[in-house]
């Protein structure tokens, strides 16, 4: 049996062991989406961001409160010099209530601190965003680590049996006499060497699946491999300066960068704010009463006022001018790291499109080596036959064609993690392009 024949034997059994019901990527995702800790902490974050603007408008609109109080009075009262007004202990309850009501007309930093929560919102947008998009590019990324450790040990499965037949026809080649020993030794150190590679990628396979599972909150079952499906696409646009573009104007981490270098430059006039003086206007309504008093006699009053207030600040110690000091070094550092992020967005855009572009070179080139290795197994074991190759010959064909066939395997992956991570640099990635690279599985 050839080694071609036995890949295609554990093919067929693998195949057999991925049933049509088998998890594809875009079902895994959604079950990330559910049950992802960090995902579910993101959208929690998102949530409490929202309300980032409500608190901000209160500070432009009515504020109305309610008092009310009912006391007991126990009061002894001595008059000296005087007659006239009886002394003694008075004992007797008063209650009251009263309404305030307070509309801002002018408040500096209330106004800013208002357009500031719109900026806090728009971050918490963009950082929902990129959390999103990191989902797909974790899920992704765990689901082809699986994939590709299941692919190490079909592989070392597969060459196991390969060698294994090897060693057996070496082992009948020195009985006979048409062959040394060494033959036999050197394809049992071979097989004992595929073994601990086989130990080792079943070891690497559960650890890959755990992984998932701590996206999913379950242990992944079968997933659907790389089909017929899979094949390379040029990138459109075919120029990375216009994905740096792209990036620059719909990057989720330069979203944040940029809302936070504007939230910071508002803080700076927020807090000059503090020497400018607020006027409102004020309102009250009370009534209270007295069952008795200092005079023995009781009263009910009620009162109601309507103005307006100023408040001008005058010195507050230099507490004011310290604010706008720290806020002006937090809007430097701001723009700094707005433009930090600016480098690393364009270098992370540059990095994924040459990712991709040589992702599909890099394919080409292991399926031609695949093609290549395979005659050069043939041929060494057609030329073990004539007696002009070794059987150490036949063992490194082999070992050359599985470690070319791992390789493209992973090359393949990485293709496909390529154009997603292109997609989240440039700030597009979205649920439809992980439905696209989904149609490559079977």
């Amino acid at each position: 049996m050839t080694i071609t024949k036995s890949f295609f034997f554990a093919l067929t059994a693998l195949s057999a062991a991925f049933p049509a019901g088998a998890a594809d990527l875009l079902e895994t995702y959604h079950a990330a989406q559910a049950q992802d800790a960090v995902f579910a902490a993101a959208r929690a974050t998102h949530q409490a961001g929202q309300e980032k603007l409500p608190q901000g408008r209160s500070l432009l609109l009515p504020s109305v409160s309610l008092s009310a109080n009912s006391t007991y009075n126990d009061n002894n009262i001595q008059y000296r010099g005087t007659t006239f007004f009886p002394s003694g202990t008075s004992r007797f309850n008063s209650n009251g209530y009263g309404v305030n009501l307070t509309q801002p007309l002018f408040r500096q930093q209330s106004w800013l601190a208002y357009t500031e929560a719109g900026l806090q919102v728009a971050q918490a947008d963009a950082q929902f965003n990129g959390a999103e998009q990191d989902l797909i590019l974790r899920v992704a990324q765990a689901y082809f680590d699986v994939l590709i450790a299941q692919d190490s040990v079909q592989l070392a499965a597969a060459q196991k049996t390969a060698i294994s037949e090897q060693l057996e026809q070496a082992r009948r080649n020195f009985e006979v006499g048409t062959a040394t020993i060494t033959d036999t030794y050197e394809a049992q150190a071979r097989y004992d060497l595929v073994d601990a590679q086989e130990i080792a990628a079943q070891s690497n396979l559960e650890v890959k699946k755990r992984t998932l599972q701590q996206l999913t909150n379950a242990m992944p079952g079968d997933l659907r491999q790389l089909g017929r499906q899979f094949k390379l696409e040029a990138l459109q646009p075919a120029d990375m300066d216009q994905w740096v573009e792209e990036a620059q104007r719909h990057n989720s981490q330069l979203a944040v960068a940029q809302a936070a270098a504007e939230l910071a430059e508002k803080e700076v006039a927020r807090n000059r704010g503090g020497h400018y003086p607020t006027l409102d206007l004020v309102a009250n309504y009370s009534e209270n009463s007295a069952g008795g008093g200092s005079l023995g006699i009781g009263n009910d009053s009620r009162n109601a006022a309507v103005g307006v207030q100023l408040n001008l600040p005058l010195f507050q110690g230099g507490a004011t001018r310290s604010r706008v000091r720290e806020a002006e070094a937090n809007r430097d550092r701001a723009r700094e790291e707005l433009e930090t992020a600016r480098r690393n967005v364009a270098l992370q855009t540059r990095q994924a499109y040459l990712g991709v572009v040589n992702g599909i070179a890099q394919v080409k080139a292991l399926q031609q080596a695949l093609t290549s290795s395979e005659s050069l197994l043939e041929a060494s074991k057609l030329g073990q036959e004539v007696g002009v190759r070794t059987n150490l010959d036949v063992l490194n064909a082999q070992q050359q064609l599985y470690s070319t066939r791992r390789d493209l395997y992973q090359a393949e992956y990485n293709y496909l993690i390529s154009q997603l991570k292109l997609k989240a640099a440039a700030g597009t990635l979205i649920e439809d392009d992980l439905a696209r690279v989904n149609q490559a599985l079977y």
